[in-house]
């Protein structure tokens, strides 16, 4: 049971238990210390999940986050009872509820680590929370603050060496992080993606444990956080990104035509039926790695055309989206200029100048504002609005690297069916 600190345990976020054993059984031969029962699995599947975990790692402290805002005893001795060893408790909750739950603790030993995730002033609670007794104090940043890039490693810092509890940290942690989380004090180094949605949960257990006792940091390109949206919009998929925004944000009605993927941020163009003054002069305005993004109002007559895009590729503009016609597309083909739009047609309009640039457009039925993100793919074209770059495309990451567990575990000799227990999760009613 006696783990040397500092220690690495890995957080088991599912909602099915056989895909949590499975992940638990690789990290465990890539040498994790600690098994954590996720707050996600013991919702889905219950305190069984602790007792199947305690039977199959009877040498491996289990901790149970519960996450217990109230009945602190009743919740502590539940949970021990199932097999947990340590039990977690929100830090944010009453002082009543800590006593209780530590007294429970004491009664039926078992350890109570206090999660201070949301807490307004760090410092003033780690260090009421260690007077109350608590055993481990959690600095946590959650993973939906984790999306616009929050770092648990300054939060750390704020605490460390202030209290006799020992000190945990969780929210992201990657085998980049790993090692600055021990050199800023942590004890427990929690990791929940970077093993369990890793391909090879075992492998990335050892990165991360070998960063931890090296105090070397081990390079990653996923399982980590980004605050350049760029970065990560070139690194996965239209599809992706729209299960990031709740299967939303794509234009209705408007295809790729040529060339390949693309992402940039908007230039936009508002014009009339028939009218390619304004989109031409857009050329003009945008600059290398934008996309013209043009509202034409009808599909009638052709707003778009080679010459337009030939322009383009010498100013290394990224694409065009017309929610629109455009024309000349086998020549545009040839010049590998991706154009996005909603019908091609031969017959062009004039250009009569009618329009005005960078102002709110619709778009494939969403309105795009000038510097949005927009990607495009063989899928189709998604819209992610400036404001929302940065969380949308690190939650798209996630999107990303969980289905390449799944997709490893189907190269395994499974079946997407089997994978997500789909007949189980059907609604009854």
């Amino acid at each position: 049971m006696v783990s040397k600190y500092p220690v690495l345990q890995v957080a088991l976020d599912f909602i099915n238990l056989k895909r949590a054993v499975k992940a638990a059984l690789e990290s465990v031969e890539g040498g994790v210390d600690w098994i954590e029962v996720g707050t996600p699995l013991i919702k889905s599947e219950g305190l069984d999940s602790v007792r199947e975990l305690r039977k199959r790692f009877p040498d491996k402290k289990i901790i149970a986050d519960m996450k217990v805002m109230d009945t602190g005893r009743f919740e502590v001795e539940a949970a021990s009872k199932a097999g947990a060893d340590v039990v977690v408790v929100l830090g944010i909750t009453d002082d009543s509820t800590v006593r209780e739950a530590v007294e429970a603790g004491r009664n039926y030993g078992c350890e109570v680590m206090a999660d201070l995730m949301n807490t307004p002033d760090l410092e003033k609670r780690a260090l009421e929370l260690d007077s109350l007794g608590v055993d481990y104090i959690c600095v946590h940043v959650s993973i939906d603050q984790q999306m616009s890039g929050v770092n648990p490693l300054k939060e750390l810092s704020k605490i460390a060496g202030k209290t006799k509890a020992q000190l945990a940290i969780a929210g992201g942690i990657n085998s980049e992080m790993a090692a600055d989380a021990v050199k800023n004090g942590a004890s427990i180094v929690i990791v929940g993606g970077a093993i369990t949605k890793a391909v090879d949960a075992r492998k990335a257990t050892g990165d991360i444990k070998r960063a931890m006792r090296e105090k070397k940091r081990v390079r990653s390109e996923l399982f980590k956080k980004y605050t350049e949206p760029g970065k990560i919009f070139g690194m996965v998929s239209t599809a992706n990104i729209s299960d990031a925004m709740h299967r939303g944000g794509y234009m209705r009605g408007i295809r790729l035509f040529s060339g390949s993927r693309f992402m940039g941020t908007a230039v936009t163009v508002k014009t009339y039926p028939g009218d390619w003054a304004k989109p031409v002069e857009a050329i003009d305005e945008a600059g290398d790695g934008d996309v013209i993004v043009v509202d034409a109002g009808a599909t009638t007559r052709a707003v778009w055309g080679e010459l337009a895009s030939e322009s383009c590729v010498q100013k290394k503009i990224a694409a065009v989206v017309i929610d629109g016609a455009v024309r000349d597309i086998g020549e545009i083909r040839e010049l590998g200029f991706p154009v996005c739009a909603r019908d091609v047609k031969p017959v062009a309009g004039e250009p009569k100048g009618m329009g005005e640039l960078n102002i709110p457009v619709s778009c494939g039925g969403l309105t795009v504002n000038p510097g949005d993100w927009i990607i495009g793919d063989s899928d189709g074209v998604v819209v992610v609005s400036a404001d929302k770059a940065v969380e949308i495309a690190n939650r798209a990451l996630d999107v990303y690297e969980r289905e390449n567990r799944v997709r490893g575990e189907i190269r395994g000799g499974s079946t997407l069916s089997s994978v997500l227990e789909i007949k189980r999760w059907e609604k009854t009613r």
